[in-house]
């Protein structure tokens, strides 16, 4: 019975995106969440074509079944035109070989101070009126005082996010008390979107190597573990077929990546939080050196299970000293969130919460997922302090300790 649920459920995501509005044919519009200043804003999407119903009632078993199908099938339209509304101005693009286009507009009309703007969206080249529609561009608002840029694979999700069946296996056949997302996450992410003095609405943008295909099972991820959504998940098109059966290759995806969002918000420090599994603390590092002052801190999520890579981290967390930032190797969200606290970057009242999520998220996570220290207590200041001890007196038992490499510059006061 469970089993059955858990697949129903799968059946019901996984034909989400052709369901409703989506499930007309034709050629159709998906927009994925963009970013932006009051000068000048950047979205991204696809044009695909799409077959009609196939079969049964929409929302039914059989429905959702030919709904999946449709979806499988739909393929990207190259060379279609799509032009873009936003502040009195528009543009116009075509779509690459893979149905992709990209969005980069320089607006006339500052935008109202708010955080989601509509962009209009319509197919002039072949024209579909019906396939109008909008997509949504993040503007940070006067209240944002950082901008937080976050891996998504090993740091806000366990791994697996780029294996599709992987990740529906753990989401909704291994019933509610499989845990996904690593415990704390929602309520850290949440912190820091707010900042100390809470309201703030600071910008998270998530970067990943996965391809654009997994956008929409990200955005429902999100959704179910109630993680701030992002303006946009930076992922990209592996291009797979027959003749090309592995990703192309993108080594410096997320460095250029971050290059351009530091560019973007020129005036605005940033705080990088990736994992110790992939290349986070190498790509992390370089960053802080070619722009120093501009980091306030790295959070590394320490997912390694040997000392030689932990080591190397903190060599690399040295250099990021050096350059006058800090590097935080962290066993889990709630080491993160002491730091991030302490130097301004979350309310107190949030570690609160952290904890308390984070507790009883580990009661049913995966041993895998669950931290090595834990501590109980209402008081965020008392946690904290509990926290510290802990790690002094079961330094033994601690396979993997936390890492914090700072000056006496950087050290809260």
């Amino acid at each position: 019975m469970v089993l059955l649920k858990a697949f129903r459920q799968a059946m019901h995501i996984l034909s989400s995106p052709v369901r409703g509005e989506a499930r007309r044919r034709g050629l159709i519009i998906q927009p994925y969440r963009g970013y932006g200043t009051r000068q000048e804003i950047c979205l991204m999407g696809r044009v695909y074509r799409q077959a009609g119903p196939l079969f049964g009632r929409e929302g039914s078993l059989l429905g959702d079944v030919g709904d999946i199908g449709r979806r499988v099938m739909r393929r990207g339209q190259a060379d279609v035109i799509v032009r873009a509304s936003f502040g009195g101005t528009e543009q116009r693009v075509n779509t690459d070989r893979d149905g992709y286009f990209r969005i980069h507009l320089r607006t006339r009309q500052a935008p109202a101070n708010q955080h989601w703007h509509s962009v209009a969206l319509r197919l002039v080249q072949p024209p579909e009126p019906e396939s109008d529609t909008e997509g949504q561009v993040y503007i940070p608002p006067d209240s944002a005082r950082h901008v937080i840029i976050s891996d998504i694979d090993d740091t806000v999700v366990f791994t697996g996010v780029a294996n599709k069946i992987g990740m529906l296996w753990r989401l909704f056949m291994q019933g509610p008390k499989s845990r996904t997302a690593f415990p704390g996450v929602s309520a850290l992410y949440r912190g820091l979107h707010e900042g100390p003095g809470g309201g703030e609405h600071n910008p998270i943008l998530y970067v990943s190597r996965g391809p654009w295909g997994l956008y929409e099972l990200l955005e429902e991820f999100f959704q179910l573990h109630n993680i701030p959504v992002g303006p946009i998940m930076f992922l990209r098109e592996w291009g797979l077929s027959p003749l090309r059966p592995f990703p192309r290759r993108d080594e410096g995806h997320k460095l250029d990546l971050i290059r351009t969002m530091l560019a973007l918000y020129a005036d605005m420090p940033f705080v990088l939080v990736g994992d110790s599994g992939q290349q986070d603390p190498e790509v992390y590092t370089r960053i802080v050196q070619e722009y120093p002052g501009r980091v306030s801190a790295v959070y590394i999520r320490n997912v390694s299970l040997g000392p030689k890579r932990v080591g190397a981290i903190k060599q690399l967390a040295e250099q990021i000293a050096a350059a006058g930032s800090t590097l935080v190797l962290a066993a889990d969200s709630f080491a993160m969130a002491r730091h991030a606290e302490a130097h301004g970057l979350l309310a107190p009242e949030a570690l609160e919460r952290i904890l308390e999520e984070e507790e009883r998220e580990e009661e049913s996570a995966e041993p895998h997922l669950q931290r090595r220290v834990t501590v109980t207590g209402r008081d965020p200041v008392r946690a904290r302090e509990l926290v510290e001890r802990e790690l002094g007196e079961q330094q033994h038992g601690i396979e993997i300790p936390d890492v914090v490499v700072e000056t006496e510059k950087n050290r809260p006061k």
